[in-house]
């Protein structure tokens, strides 16, 4: 075992013994500090330095007594999340590496365009999908990421933004490792806090949450009436291409994708975002663009045509320029809005589809 490793295993034991007090709703806070002795309105002042300040540290609640402070610290604990290293792209993209509370990381993106910024954030320690051309995929799942592990890389981000652009945070993707939708609690938590005013109060217009394609929880997204966007990453739109790259079709075909997405849309009346990897001698011929605009019948929506990023373990090819913009002029003849997203952070391996933990640092939490 590591020192860095014992390190990590000594700060768990020490906080497990503490409560996560982001785990706690308002009321909860307030019963919690009630049942100690202090005023209930204190509840609403911790609860703001939390989730509208974003502070990590009992001692910097300034407005709070020292005594009350230290109450916090012996009882509570703020598992926040810290930044590991990050890389800049020639691009400006900016890539990190994330360490939680129990040693486990993940990657996040900050993704600087002319009109936007936007945050690409994580869902999950790995994933569990093993899609076939994504980095993420060739890793194990370790565990989902908590509301508040979420929170902390959006407000991380957000201050890469400021002070390396100068510009505030406008969008955030969760298009980071792992699938979302197999984090549903902790997803929505987020965000939840994310939006609140209590929160960041950011707007869900500007969140878009992206899926392999989960039927049953596309539906549940229905159910709760989401007001942020959905994207579906499809990259095929026939069930045996779809199965070769992505083995969750197998369970999730498109036949019962598309009967979710209809009833996605009239509880919430959503259009919905579809992302097509257009892979070289595999998904790029015409027939593939008439399969896709079929698809794309079901629901109001759009597609974005993304370039696709190389990985090591993987043999797929981004298909040639002429045959992407062939693709998309297919399908904006047939009435689909058609963007084609080129990527961006290809240099760091901050793209769509490259986010994967070095085994370097996979060994510093290894068994």
């Amino acid at each position: 075992m590591t020192l860095i490793k014992f390190a990590y295993l000594c700060i768990v034991e020490k906080q497990s013994k503490l409560i996560d007090i982001r785990s706690l709703s308002l009321s909860e806070l307030k019963d919690k500090l009630t049942a100690m002795g202090e005023q209930g309105f204190r509840a609403k002042q911790v609860f703001e330095w939390l989730w509208v300040k974003s502070c990590t540290d009992f001692d910097q609640m300034s407005n709070l007594s020292k005594s009350l402070r230290e109450t916090l610290k012996q009882h509570f604990v703020i598992r926040a999340v810290q930044v590991k290293q990050s890389q800049i792209s020639s691009d400006r993209t900016i890539k990190s590496s994330f360490t939680l509370y129990d040693g486990n990381i993940i990657e996040g993106v900050l993704i600087p365009t002319p009109d936007r910024m936007t945050a690409c954030v994580s869902s999950q320690v790995g994933c569990s999908l093993t899609c076939k051309f994504c980095a993420t995929g060739y890793m194990d799942r370790k565990r989902n990421l908590q509301p508040d592990e979420i929170y902390d890389q959006v407000v991380l981000i957000a201050k890469q933004a400021e002070e390396k652009y100068q510009q505030p945070l406008t969008n955030i993707v969760y298009m980071g490792m792992g699938e979302p939708l197999l984090n549903y609690s902790g997803m929505m938590k987020s965000v939840e806090r994310i939006t609140a005013p209590d929160g960041l109060n950011m707007a869900a217009k500007r969140i878009t949450v992206s899926t392999a394609g989960i039927a049953k929880m596309i539906k549940k997204l229905g159910d709760d009436e989401v007001r942020f966007n959905l994207a579906l990453s499809l990259h095929a739109a026939n069930d045996k291409k779809r199965n070769e790259i992505m083995p969750i079709n197998e369970q999730n075909s498109l036949q019962a994708l598309a009967e979710a997405l209809k009833y996605y849309y009239a509880k919430t009346k959503n259009a919905v975002t579809f992302e097509y990897i257009v892979f070289h001698n595999f998904n790029d011929e015409i027939q593939d663009a008439k399969e896709l605009a079929k698809f794309c019948k079901h629901v109001p929506c759009k597609v974005n045509i993304i370039e696709y990023n190389p990985i090591a373990l993987a043999d797929f090819v981004n298909a040639e320029a002429d045959k992407i913009d062939q693709f998309a002029e297919y399908l904006r003849g047939q009435g689909v809005i058609t963007n084609v997203r080129r990527s961006r952070g290809k240099d760091i391996d901050a793209a769509c589809g490259q986010l994967a933990i070095k085994e370097e640092d996979a060994n510093l939490v290894a068994d």
